[in-house]
């Protein structure tokens, strides 16, 4: 007879635009060999690559989140005749390299803890971008209690707690609990335990209904304007909100928020598009949608757009079921009084804009 096929290290089910991906090594407590971070990587590739994924939800079977790298498999490459040099060398380029694809991943990703974290495993936390553990679940970078140290932990740790607080985990070595890890800021909240699941897609959910480009900008600019000193840092920011404001995203939600309605986020293959407002791309976009809808031409870059004057009173554009817009007549907005609309040249305004396609 054949063998089984052996289970998949990491385990993958998508509910919406949720990814949950599953550690799948409980009886190794889930540790990080060279084969667990190679399969979690790839999946998180395939995340990135998915449009229709918009959050990521790491978790893990079995009693511990993740016990670190594999020690076993460690030791025995202690067999090589550089006594693992070269390996040890690339299982950590390989684990940083993992670490790193978090942080650059450009959907948010959330730790969901059940158990204990330790070394790696810990380290593994500190780089999602959010965390929710179970009570239950305890933390530690305990190298330091067998000699080595716990250097690469450090650098996510250092960076997501007090420095104070890093150094005594990593000196001492000792676990602490849920309560203290939120208190210090290497999880967001702790929640009991059967209420874990649910807390953690409640908090993947709302994030996932929030503007896709807009989500990715921020945390990437996030990350990069922390590295950065202040007057850099405000700097860039700048130049990632300018670059925001003449978004589509931004314009839908700022218009929606002075007309006191919900947004209609763009969505679907249109995503693809938006790469920016002067892209090549973005310009082909709009001027399809004017090929399709023929009421609107450019007016200049700042989200304004003019409306072809039609017999009757001012109209408002809204989303037809086929997609293109239909006209429903409608008292202009108070905000819209002097923009021209009662002179020749048509009706400018930052509140009258298209809904489709």
């Amino acid at each position: 007879m054949n063998a089984p096929a052996p289970e998949s290290l990491v385990l993958a089910a998508q509910k919406g635009a949720v990814l949950r991906l599953t550690l799948n090594r409980p009886a190794s407590r889930n540790a990080l060999s060279t084969a667990m971070m190679a399969a979690l990587a790839g999946a998180l590739d395939d995340a990135a690559a998915d449009s229709s994924v918009r959050a990521v939800i790491l978790a893990a079977n079995g009693p511990a989140f993740c016990a670190g790298h594999d020690l076993k498999e460690m030791t025995a490459l202690r067999q090589e005749r550089d006594k693992g040099r070269a390996a040890y060398a690339a299982l950590f380029r390989q684990c940083s390299a993992l670490m790193q694809q978090i942080v650059a991943l450009p959907k948010p990703v959330i730790a969901e803890v059940q158990g204990i974290a330790t070394a790696a495993g810990c380290q593994l936390v500190a780089s999602c971008d959010l965390a929710v553990a179970a009570n239950e679940a305890r933390f530690a970078t305990p190298g330091v209690n067998i000699g080595l140290f716990c250097s690469t932990p450090m650098v996510a740790l250092s960076r997501n707690v007090p420095a104070k607080a890093a150094m005594e985990m990593l000196l001492t070595g000792e676990m602490i609990d849920a309560e203290t890890a939120a208190r210090i800021g290497l999880i967001n909240r702790a929640v009991p335990a059967a209420a874990l699941a649910a807390e953690t897609m409640k908090l993947a959910e709302q994030i996932a209904a929030k503007p896709r480009a807009t989500v990715r900008t921020g945390k990437e600019t996030f990350y990069r304007q922390l590295e950065m000193p202040l007057a850099e840092a405000y700097d860039y920011a700048a130049r990632v909100m300018t670059e925001n404001m003449l978004d589509s995203e931004a314009e839908e939600g700022i218009c929606a928020f002075l007309e006191k309605r919900e947004p209609h986020w763009p969505t679907g293959p249109w995503d693809a598009l938006r790469t920016s407002r002067s892209s090549l791309l973005d310009r082909k976009e709009r001027a399809f949608r004017r090929s399709l809808c023929g009421v609107f031409k450019p007016r200049d870059r700042a989200s304004e757009r003019r409306v072809e004057r039609f017999p009757g009173p001012p109209e408002r554009l809204i989303a037809a079921p086929s997609g293109c817009p239909v006209r429903r007549p409608r008292p202009a907005p108070a905000a819209c009084d002097g923009g021209g609309g009662g002179g020749g040249g048509g009706l400018t305004c930052k509140n009258w804009q298209h809904r489709g396609p």
